[in-house]
């Protein structure tokens, strides 16, 4: 097992003491090892690129737009 220090800045440390909290995790190594796993199998593994990865994260937190039954799309714009 390696052993570092890191600098981390204020958001990071809260991003890991969050993810501690989550899994009842007993110190922050096993949060940035949780981190780093599902990383790895999110990003490296998918056999997607990361941008795109990012990207599909960021659709999936915008809000939903209802757009109702067919009928009212074609009213709303002007079809058939």
């Amino acid at each position: 097992m390696v052993k570092a220090i890191v600098d981390i800045d204020d958001e990071a440390n809260n991003v890991i003491n969050i993810l501690k909290a989550q899994y009842g995790l007993r110190d922050k190594s096993q949060a940035i090892n949780r981190l780093a796993k599902e990383y790895r199998e999110l990003v490296l593994e998918s056999g997607f690129r990361p941008e795109y990865v990012r990207r599909l994260l960021e659709i999936q937190k915008e809000r939903i737009i209802r757009i109702g039954r067919p009928t009212d799309v074609r009213k709303r714009y002007g079809l058939k």
